[in-house]
């Protein structure tokens, strides 16, 4: 690449960000958080992907550090490719499914999060962030999304 070519950290590129869909039998874990314009709106854990780091690292790592929680069995579950007007910058959010393994849902980046919050898949809380409406109309349903791994009848206890 020339040096007078755009370089990996140009802010005119699209921003990538993962999202992680945390299943716990037929309930999804999402966080109460404040947006650009101190709104809150509700969203997957999640955040940027680093250089060097795969989706899947990513997912998993986000997790850990905004939850404390684990998890396995993850897949792909598509993907959104919008201009977030909440923040005013285009978004390509990367989705990955994911199944809880144990614990408690912890605030632990409380700069970025009020709580965390278990809702069944198909009562989601309002007001979602955009890149989660979106992916919504293009899966409604979003049991579809989970990964294949058995979970307990009593996981969402």
């Amino acid at each position: 690449m020339s040096s007078s070519s755009s370089s990996l950290f140009d802010s005119n590129r699209p921003y990538i960000g993962v999202g992680v869909l945390v299943w716990k039998g037929d309930y999804l874990l999402l966080g109460k958080r404040p947006d650009s314009h101190g709104d809150t709106v509700w969203q997957f854990p999640g955040g940027h992907l680093e250089i060097g780091e795969s989706v899947m690292q990513c997912a998993v790592r986000e997790v850990r550090e905004e939850t404390g929680l684990d998890v396995t069995g993850m897949k792909h579950a598509g993907y959104t490719d919008e201009l977030v007007s909440i923040a005013d910058r285009h978004y390509v959010t990367l989705y990955v499914s994911a199944n809880y393994v144990s614990g408690e849902a912890r605030v632990l980046e409380p700069e970025k999060c009020q709580c965390w919050q278990w809702f069944h898949y198909n009562e989601l809380p309002v007001p979602l962030f955009e890149p989660i409406i979106n992916l919504l109309k293009q899966t409604p349903v979003l049991k579809v999304l989970q990964t294949d791994r058995d979970i307990p009848k009593d996981a969402h206890k």
